[in-house]
C-alpha cells in the first residue's frame, strides 16, 4: 500500500462498463493507473464487474470478492457458487432497487458499489482514506424515469462507505472537456459528447486556457442510453429469435399463446439477465418449454441463464458491434455447449435497428445547444469521447450539424478520468 501524508489526487471515472483511475501529480501531470493480473498484460481500464463468493475455512465462511478480469476468472472457476454483478451504475438512480440478498446477506446497492471501489483502490495500490477524489457523474443517469438526485446521493454514499477521505463530484462531459482543453491555445466554445455504456451526455462549454476561469459551462443535456442500448438491439434482432422469442405454448391444450416477452426484454439488457436466474423464473421457462412450439430453443435460453453465460454473450455482441464501426458487415459468433450462433449482420440493418436511439441522441444534442442558447454555427469545436463515438451513424449526427472539420477525438476511454483529475487539482489549489 502507498502511504502519503498529503491527499493523493485522483480522477475516478466509475463507468457502467469500464472504470478508469487517473492520478495528477504536483506538477499537474496526469498518470493513468494500470490494471492487470500478476504477470499479465496491463490495461488503462478495469471492467466494472464484481464477483462475490464464500470462502470456507476452519468452520467459518467469509465473503470474498474480485473485480474486472479477475472477477470473470473467479466466476468461471466456480459459476455455481459465485455471483457476477454487472452494470451496478445503471441502478443508481432507480428507486425501485434498494437492496438484494446474496449468500444470505442483505446488501444495499451502495454496499455493492463500495465493495467494487475498495477493490479498485487495492488494485492500484492506494487506501481510500488517503485520497482526494474527483468523481464523475452523468448529466442524466441511466434507466426509466431516473431520479438524478438519488443517483448522485447513492454515488456519494458508495464512495463514503468505501472509506474515501474526500469526494468532489463533476459532470463526466466536463471532465472530458478539461482534458480536451489542453489542446487549445485560444478561447473556444466546445460541444463535448461523452458516450458511456449506459448514458450519453452533451455539454456546451467555453474554454479560455489563459483565463483565471478557464472553463465556463453554458449548457447540458443527457439521455439514459448509449453503447449498451445498441448491444440490446443486436440481441433483440439476432439472438432472441434463436432462443424462442417468436415461439408459442399452450395451457391445457388451448389456443397457442406467445412466450412471455419479459424474458427477452431481460435478455437484451445485460444487467437484468442475472435476475432471470431466480428459481421462479427458471421454473416458468421449464413449464412453458413442455408445451412450446420450439422447446429446444427455450431449453437453450434456460441453459444460457442458469449457467450464467450472459457475459460471454454480451462480449460477442460488443465485438460484432465494434466490427460494424469498421466494416460494412460482420458475423456474430457465439457458442456454448450445443448452442451455436453464426449470424451475418449488415451495417445498414444495424443502423435501421438503432434509428430510434439515434433520434434520442440527436434530440439531446439539440437540447444542449438550446440550454446554452447557442446555434450550431456558434460551436467552434466538437470533442467526442467513448467507444460509441466510433459508430458511423452516431458520428454522422455531429458531422451533419457541425461539419466534419469541427470534430475532434482521442483518448476515448481515459479522457473523462484525466479531466476529472485536472478539475480536482484546480479545485485543490
Amino acid at each position: 500500500m502507498t502511504t502519503l501524508v498529503a491527499p493523493v489526487r485522483l480522477g475516478i471515472d466509475f463507468g457502467t462498463t469500464n472504470s478508469v483511475v487517473v492520478l495528477v501529480d504536483d506538477t499537474g501531470t496526469t498518470h493513468t493507473l494500470k490494471f492487470g493480473t500478476d504477470g499479465g498484460p496491463s490495461s488503462d481500464t478495469c471492467r466494472t464487474l464484481l464477483c462475490l463468493w464464500l470462502e470456507h475455512a476452519a468452520g467459518n465462511a467469509q465473503l470474498r470478492d474480485a473485480i474486472g478480469q479477475e472477477a470473470i476468472e473467479a466466476y468461471l472457476d466456480d459459476p455455481a457458487d459465485s455471483r457476477l454483478i454487472m452494470s451496478m451504475k445503471s441502478y443508481l438512480a432507480q428507486s425501485s432497487f434498494r437492496e438484494t440478498r446474496l449468500f444470505g446477506q442483505v446488501m444495499t446497492l451502495e454496499a455493492l458499489v463500495a465493495r467494487f471501489l475498495a477493490a479498485l483502490m487495492r488494485a492500484v495500490g492506494y487506501r481510500p482514506g488517503d485520497i482526494a477524489a474527483t468523481v464523475g457523474r452523468p448529466v442524466r443517469f441511466a434507466g426509466d424515469r431516473p431520479d438524478d438526485t438519488l443517483g448522485e446521493s447513492r454515488l456519494r454514499g458508495a464512495f463514503a462507505e468505501a472509506g474515501f477521505g474526500r469526494i468532489d463530484i463533476a459532470l463526466e462531459p466536463e471532465g472530458a472537456g478539461w482534458r480536451f482543453m489542453q489542446r487549445l491555445d485560444a478561447p473556444s466554445v466546445v460541444l463535448v459528447g461523452d458516450f458511456g455504456g449506459g448514458t450519453s451526455d452533451f455539454s456546451v462549454m467555453r474554454f479560455d486556457p489563459g483565463s483565471v476561469r478557464p472553463v465556463v459551462p453554458l449548457g447540458h443535456a443527457g439521455v439514459g442510453l448509449a453503447g449498451d442500448q445498441f448491444d440490446s438491439r443486436i440481441i433483440d434482432r439476432v439472438v432472441s429469435p434463436l432462443l424462442g422469442r417468436d415461439s408459442t405454448y399452450r395451457i391445457m391444450g388451448g389456443t397457442p399463446l406467445p412466450v412471455p416477452a419479459e424474458w427477452y426484454s431481460s435478455l437484451s439488457r445485460w444487467h437484468l439477465l442475472s435476475l432471470m436466474r431466480a428459481p421462479q423464473t427458471l421454473r416458468s421457462i421449464a413449464d412453458v418449454t413442455r408445451t412450446a412450439s420450439a422447446p429446444d430453443q427455450l431449453r437453450q435460453l434456460s441453459r444460457l441463464v442458469e449457467e450464467q453465460q450472459g457475459h460471454a454473450l454480451y462480449r460477442a455482441v460488443a465485438t460484432a458491434k465494434a466490427e460494424l464501426s469498421r466494416d460494412d458487415r460482420t458475423v456474430l459468433r457465439f457458442s456454448h455447449q450445443d448452442l451455436r450462433i453464426e449470424q451475418p449482420i449488415e451495417r445498414g440493418d444495424f443502423e435501421t435497428w438503432i434509428a430510434p436511439d439515434l433520434k434520442q441522441l440527436d434530440a439531446a444534442i439539440g437540447r444542449a445547444l438550446d440550454d446554452a442558447g447557442i446555434a450550431a454555427g456558434g460551436i467552434d469545436r466538437v470533442f467526442l469521447t467513448g467507444g460509441t463515438s466510433f459508430v458511423p451513424a452516431v458520428r454522422r449526427l455531429f458531422t451533419s450539424r457541425f461539419g466534419p472539420d469541427c470534430i475532434a477525438d482521442g483518448g476515448e476511454f481515459v479522457s473523462v478520468a484525466e479531466g476529472l483529475a485536472l478539475i480536482g487539482a484546480t479545485r485543490g489549489r
